[in-house]
C-alpha cells in the first residue's frame, strides 16, 4: 500500500510516552541532553557544537531538528520528566520510505526500557502508516549507537564515506542501516521482550 504521512501525534507506552517536540520545551529538553557525553561520539555536530546557553541551545536546536516532519520529546511516564528525544523524518510516501534519527537520551536513562520502548513505539508508529523502509543511521565512529541500532534487529547497509560535516569541519562517515516491513513482525516482537525485562529508571 501506499504510505500516508503521519501527523503529529502522541505515541503511549508503559515507561514512556512520546509528544511532538516543541519550541516551548528546548530547554528542558537541554537540560536532560545538553551534555558534553551526549555529544561526545558526534551527535549534533560533536563536541564542539554544543552551546548549554539558552541562546545557543535554542540557536542549535532550530538547526538541528527536522522541525517539517516528525520530532518527538520522550517523557518517563511515571515523573513526566523529559530525558529524550527522535525524530521520523525524510518521509518519501511514493518510495516508502523513512528516517529515524535525531536520537539522544538524558545519560542517566542509557541501559534502560527508554530507547527499546521509544523505538518500538516509532517504528510501530511508521509501519502502521505503510512505510515499507525505516533508515537507521549513526556515525560510523559511534561504536555504542551502532550496536544499539544492532540490537534493534536492524540491518547494517554499508558507510557512507564522507557524508556529513561535524561542527569543526571534519568530514565525517555515515553507518547506515534499515528494517523493512517484512522484518518488523519479528524486529517488533523481539523489542516487546527487551521492553518486558528492560530496567526501568
Amino acid at each position: 500500500m501506499t504510505a500516508r504521512i503521519p501527523v503529529p501525534t502522541t505515541l503511549e507506552g508503559d515507561a514512556v510516552h512520546l509528544e511532538p517536540l516543541t519550541r516551548d520545551v528546548l530547554l528542558e529538553l537541554r537540560d536532560a541532553i545538553g551534555v558534553p557525553e551526549v555529544f561526545a561520539a558526534g551527535y549534533g555536530g560533536g563536541p564542539a557544537a554544543l552551546d548549554a546557553s539558552d541562546e545557543g541551545w535554542t540557536a542549535w536546536a532550530e538547526r538541528a531538528y527536522p522541525w517539517h516532519a516528525l520530532p518527538f520529546a520522550i517523557r518517563l511516564r511515571h515523573s513526566g520528566r523529559l530525558v529524550g528525544t527522535t525524530s521520523l523524518a525524510d518521509l518519501d510516501a511514493a518510495t516508502e520510505q523513512c528516517h529515524l534519527g535525531w536520537t539522544a537520551y538524558a545519560p542517566d536513562v542509557w541501559g534502560t526500557v527508554v530507547n527499546a520502548e521509544a523505538k518500538l513505539l516509532v517504528l510501530g508508529h511508521a509501519f502502521a502508516h505503510g512505510f515499507g523502509r525505516v533508515r537507521i543511521q549513526a556515525d560510523a565512529a559511534n561504536a555504542r549507537s551502532r550496536a544499539a541500532i544492532l540490537r534493534l534487529g536492524a540491518t547494517f547497509e554499508g558507510v557512507l564515506r564522507r557524508m556529513r560535516q561535524d561542527a569543526e569541519g571534519t568530514w565525517r562517515d555515515v553507518a547506515v542501516h534499515s528494517i523493512l516491513v517484512d522484518e518488523w513482525p519479528a524486529v517488533r516482537d523481539a523489542l516487546v521482550e527487551r521492553v518486558r525485562k528492560a530496567p526501568r529508571p
